[in-house]
């Protein structure tokens, strides 16, 4: 399986989201709601555009101690948040896994009913 974005629309909100998977069906990397479709699909290019770079990436801690990653535009605005990590190797390792999978991504439109 090759690494893939996928948009969404939330029923509850009626928001979309798009959600980056690795070549494993991992989900690396999600973004914050969008108000219409184009949006998000914006924020795919923009992850495609800034993953690459190291300095596009702001590692921080959880209340609960656990590192996690931001992906952030030139701007500085956030573009998608990671999971929470059990070690700062793994939160590493997952923005190697980010910038690997996006190279390259396919998207997938889920929410077309």
């Amino acid at each position: 399986m090759a690494s893939k974005f996928e948009i969404h629309q939330s029923e509850k909100s009626g928001e979309y989201y798009f959600r980056l998977k690795s070549a494993n069906g991992q989900v690396v990397l999600s973004s914050e709601g969008y108000k219409d479709k184009s949006s998000a699909k914006n924020g795919v290019e923009s992850v495609k555009k800034h993953a690459g770079s190291e300095a596009n990436y702001e590692k921080k801690q959880a209340s609960n101690g656990k590192p996690f990653f931001n992906l952030k535009a030139k701007n500085g605005q956030v573009i998608g948040k990671s999971q929470m990590y059990a070690s700062e190797a793994a939160c590493n390792a997952g923005i190697d896994a980010v910038g690997r999978a996006a190279e390259g991504a396919g998207t997938v439109d889920l929410s077309v009913k």
